[in-house]
């Protein structure tokens, strides 16, 4: 478009060829289009450019100083798309906008923004110059919507127990906030930026900017800052037919925080889609994004966190769900992770060797990933290549080589395994065996020479075994290849300002495991619930491990076929802590109660 408007310009003697050169060369060295460069250097005016511009295009110009918009024509498209696209609303009549551009050829601009809004897309086209003095005009206009009407209740709590909707939680809360309050109390929200990521950059002042423009915005900052206070790990934004319903996950558990109204869910969703690098656009199909940002909590130093973005189709509109990256609550320290003794020596031992695999097995959230991380700082050091597979990556560690698995462009965990075997390795780590191409090659690595370690999900230790087994790996690579098994959970931790004392009868405990003896002198404990915690009892998580060393007689009872039952009662026998009595140890303790051990173990 550039030589095209310039040889334009040339053609009807509105610009010398020096000029031209000139113009051209100044593009080169400081960017932008030429139209904007050429009014820049004073070769022409802007009425001249939306002129030819016009001619080129087909569309009518119009002139933007000429318009007074309304504010609810501008809030129909956020600060951010019409910086990005270098739009400006005018009018709408019906269902049709008529849309100020600079390149009214710029189909995506116009289809995401057809896609926002539902309206059809008259272009129109403006100089940059013209678009940009109007977009900083009026959006800064329209910082003082008024927000009354946009009351966002958060749970009412009476005594630690709070009832919204007929749901009972025991989450603590502030009465009542509306998002106008939210933007100025306790300076929620105002030292949050977005930074940019490997893949895009972003201007961090004109980001800083916009989180000023709109009441949307603002909420989503809320959102993010008032997550780390309250120490949650997700933010789950879940959309029925008439509510918006918003809930954290803390310590393992959801909660419900709040209920925005439900014209805001459009715009919530895209103004978290834009930050995460996703296609406002496409609302039919999953995505995952990123969102990194820099902030000040309750006067602290900066910090910089990851949010990692996940968008699903649901029957009333997207729900997405944001889990925080905390590189501050990542534990590198084994030994405070809340193995048992035998436990930690027994992983220690094995993630030692120099060759073979260990499994760290568990669901979605069980710690697995903090416990690899863990193995992999014990081992990281000046003599060792680590290459690890993730997907996603969740936290960058020095010294390793972490590669980001992208399985639209054929970047699978196989793919990356065969490559790592090029790369000369001592440790691979594979950050799920899913299927049994992964399994054999990561198989195959531990056969040759490398230690392995990966995850799997099953229900405990033993079961791993027959699942690699239903993946195709054959009995005799499975006994040779795995040197140890480990399954694990996370409980919640008794609270340690609010820790009382609360006898259990004999009959409880000696259901879930404890001996008779043990159940008449035990002492056991609960939080009653404070301000540190929220009123739960409850703070912070601690580990359950079951650690299933592969020994002699455990590979002789692989090779003949035996069941998981077979080979858990072997494992006992040779000493292993199962699940369960590993959550017994943290009672005794008095690390955590009853009801959180029995709601993530069986007997």
């Amino acid at each position: 478009m550039s030589a095209k408007l310039g040889e334009i310009l040339v053609r009807e003697n509105l610009l010398s060829a020096g000029q031209l050169r000139d113009a051209l060369n100044y593009q080169r060295e400081n960017g932008g289009r030429l139209g904007f460069n050429l009014i820049k250097l004073g070769f022409v005016s802007d009425e001249m450019i939306t002129a030819v511009l016009s001619r080129q295009y087909g569309v009518p110009s119009v002139n933007l100083d000429l318009f007074d918009i309304d504010d609810a024509v501008i809030r129909l498209i956020p600060r951010e798309v019409a910086d990005k696209y270098s739009v400006l609303p005018l009018s709408r009549v019906g269902a049709t906008l008529t849309l100020a551009m600079v390149d009214p050829t710029n189909v995506f601009a116009m289809d995401d923004i057809k896609f926002m809004t539902g309206l059809n897309i008259e272009p129109v086209v403006v100089s940059e110059a013209g678009v940009q003095e109007a977009i900083a005009k009026y959006y800064n206009q329209t910082k003082e919507i008024e927000l009354a009407s946009a009351a966002v209740p958060l749970v009412e709590f009476a005594n630690g127990n709070g009832v919204e909707n007929g749901n009972n939680s025991s989450f603590n809360q502030s009465p009542l906030m509306t998002l106008d309050q939210l933007d100025f109390e306790d300076g929620f929200g105002s030292d949050l930026e977005v930074l940019a990521t490997d893949d895009d950059e972003i201007d961090v002042s004109n980001m800083t900017r916009m989180s000023e423009d709109a009441p949307v915005v603002r909420l989503v900052n809320v959102l993010l800052v008032d997550s780390l206070r309250r120490g949650a790990s997700d933010i789950h934004i879940e959309p029925y037919e008439k509510d918006l319903r918003i809930r954290f996950r803390i310590d393992g558990l959801l909660y419900d925080v709040m209920h925005p109204p439900m014209r805001m869910r459009d715009a919530l969703i895209s103004r978290i889609k834009i930050m995460s690098k996703l296609d406002i656009s496409e609302k039919r199909l999953p995505q995952d994004g990123r969102i990194k940002i820099k902030l000040k909590v309750d006067g602290g130093r900066p910090r910089e966190l990851d949010f990692r973005v996940s968008s699903l189709p649901t029957l009333f509109g997207e729900k997405v769900v944001m889990r925080l990256l905390d590189k501050e609550k990542l534990m590198l320290d084994m030994t405070k992770l809340g193995f048992e003794e035998e436990s930690l020596v027994k992983f220690k031992r094995n993630i030692s060797r120099p060759y073979g695999m260990v499994l760290v097995t568990g669901p979605t959230g069980s710690g697995k990933t903090n416990t690899l991380y863990s193995a992999l700082q014990s081992l990281n050091t000046v003599d060792t290549n680590i290459m690890t597979a993730e997907d996603p990556v969740e936290f960058n560690l020095a010294g390793i080589n972490q590669v980001q698995m992208k399985e639209q462009i054929g970047l699978n965990f196989a793919a990356a395994l065969r490559s790592f075997l090029r790369q000369d390795p001592n440790i691979i780590l594979v950050g799920e065996i899913r299927d049994f191409e992964t399994a054999e090659i990561a198989i195959k690595a531990a056969l040759t020479g490398h230690l392995v370690l990966s995850t799997l999900h099953t229900n405990d230790a033993p079961s791993t075994i027959s699942r690699l087994m239903n993946m195709g790996i054959e009995p005799f690579l499975v006994a040779t290849s795995v040197n140890l098994i480990q399954a694990q959970r996370l409980i919640r931790r008794i609270c340690s300002e609010c820790k009382t004392e609360n006898p259990l009868p004999a009959e409880a405990l000696l259901e879930v495991g404890f001996t008779a003896d043990e159940a008449k002198t035990l002492r056991t404990f609960k939080g009653t619930g404070c301000d540190k915690c929220n009123n739960t009892g409850y703070k912070g998580r601690v580990g359950l491990y079951e650690v299933l060393e592969i020994t002699d007689d455990v590979r002789e009872l692989i090779l003949v076929g035996a069941s998981a039952l077979e080979l858990r009662k072997k494992a006992i026998e040779d000493g292993m802590i199962t699940l369960r009595e590993s959550g017994l140890h943290k009672i005794r303790n008095g690390v955590t109660t009853l009801e959180e051990v029995v709601r993530e173990t069986v007997a």
